[in-house]
């Protein structure tokens, strides 16, 4: 009944940039350590920002709570080190503007240790459970999406979750994140499964890896418990691959419909990263306080993968990696579907997978041309839009044509056009403006 498809299956369309991994995929996880001011934004997750319950002055302990969740679609928050709240205020964001933050300054040699909690033991708790543990734990889609992981997993009533997929493709250039936490942390990933079983309700569990990672696939066939039912499937070396519409059409020949999610066809997909933390935290009852992050790109002179507390400082990131003089761009993510960062002063969020540094040799790029209908882009879109309609309804302001007659809510910002484009066009760009346009529009509409 549950048959996966041909080997190395993959999707319709896509693209295959340089891999450009080989600098990290090898290298081991590393602690990183403490920044001189620690920044938690209180707003790292898709949904409302979560609210302080810690005051200006307060002594914390690493891993404690200093925000709670305001309502569901929300996470708390948890002290990345142990010091004193040194203020409540505003600090940057990747989207340039200022949110709300709590900025703690660490003891003079600070532990990286993390007290013990409230263990959340998995057979004794019902589903619902599990749920609000994730939601205290503050743990959110680690893939970048950074969408709150209890709201993922509430399945619909209406709905039979068949397949858990476990997204461990990492089809992004330059970052190894997951890669290295297949290789480091197995038995985290089977134990977050166990727990995903339970919530979801679904009676097997898929992971999915590219076929550059075939020795990662097979040292977790090897490392599967007898008693989890969960198998491991090796796709195709495909951009955007990761992308979890694509994987759940690779793996299981199923098409998640227009506008629709994973659920509408019996399916609920979660990060490799993401379920190696849950796996990681609730049987120990702790926050999450740090997350594996790959820093590398040409700039960069110590590359690797870094287990780095969440709200250090980019800034301090970067000069405790090393940067060569002539770096030119720095992305929050990868070169594909990451953001040039606007400043060095933001902090590293939960959703921040990696960041890659560029010199000016790799960012020189010549000047935009009009469209020559070449249709290149239509043929590496995954989802079979029209970019190039939709790049010169952008260009003339029709956002809601976009979104009405060519599918605009659907892009996903792989940047799968722009790469290809021949006449240089920031195709992706102008999309994410036009769908924040769209968004604004309707939710003042509404």
């Amino acid at each position: 009944m549950f048959s996966l498809r041909r080997q190395h299956p993959s999707f319709a369309h896509g693209i295959h940039p340089p891999e450009a991994k080989d600098d990290t995929k090898d290298l081991p996880i590393k602690q990183f350590p403490f920044a001189p001011v620690m920044i938690v934004p209180l707003q790292q997750h898709i949904g409302k920002p979560a609210l302080a319950v810690v005051r200006e002055g307060q002594e914390v302990e690493r891993g404690q709570l200093i925000a709670a969740p305001d309502g569901f679609v929300s996470v708390a928050m948890h002290a990345p080190a142990s010091g004193v709240i040194q203020r409540i205020g505003l600090a940057p964001a990747i989207n340039g503007k200022m949110g709300p933050a709590i900025y703690i300054k660490p003891f003079a040699g600070s532990s990286q240790e993390v007290a013990e909690g409230t263990p959340c033991d998995l057979d004794a708790a019902s589903a619902d459970e599990i749920l609000l543990a994730i939601q205290g734990a503050g743990i959110v889609g680690l893939g970048g999406a950074a969408f709150p992981t209890h709201v993922k997993l509430k399945v619909p009533e209406d709905r039979t979750i068949d397949t858990l997929v476990i997204n461990g493709v990492e089809c992004e250039p330059y970052l190894t994140t997951d890669h290295r936490v297949m290789v480091e942390q197995p038995q985290d990933i089977f134990t977050g499964i166990r727990y995903l079983l339970k919530v979801t309700g679904a009676p097997r569990a898929i992971i999915g890896v590219e076929a550059n990672k075939a020795e990662v696939a097979a040292a977790l066939r090897d490392a599967v418990p007898a008693d989890l039912p969960v198998s491991v499937a090796v796709v195709a070396v495909k951009y955007p691959q990761g992308a979890e519409k694509m994987l759940i059409r690779a793996l299981l020949g199923r098409e998640v419909p227009s506008g629709g999610l994973p659920s509408d066809v019996d399916v609920v997909t979660v990060n490799v990263a993401t379920t190696a933390e849950i796996g990681r935290l609730l049987p120990h009852g702790r926050g999450i306080q740090e997350r594996v992050i790959t820093i590398g790109g040409p700039a960069i002179r110590k590359k690797g993968n870094y287990r780095i507390p969440i709200g250090t400082p980019l800034r301090f990131a970067l000069e405790y990696a090393g940067m060569e003089e002539n770096l030119s761009r720095v992305f929050l993510g990868g070169p594909m579907m990451g953001q040039a960062l606007p400043s060095l002063d933001i902090p590293i969020t939960k959703g921040t997978s990696g960041f890659t540094a560029f010199t000016t040799a790799q960012t020189s790029a010549p000047g935009e041309y009009p469209c020559i209908h070449c249709a290149y882009c239509v043929d590496a879109c995954p989802l079979f839009l029209n970019p190039s309609q939709l790049g010169l309804l952008a260009k003339s302001g029709q956002y809601e044509r976009m979104a009405d007659e060519f599918h605009l809510l659907d892009c996903f910002e792989c940047g799968s056009c722009s790469y290809v484009c021949p006449a240089h066009i920031p195709l992706v760009q102008r999309f994410r403006a036009a769908k924040t346009v769209v968004r604004k529009r309707r939710a003042a509409a509404s």
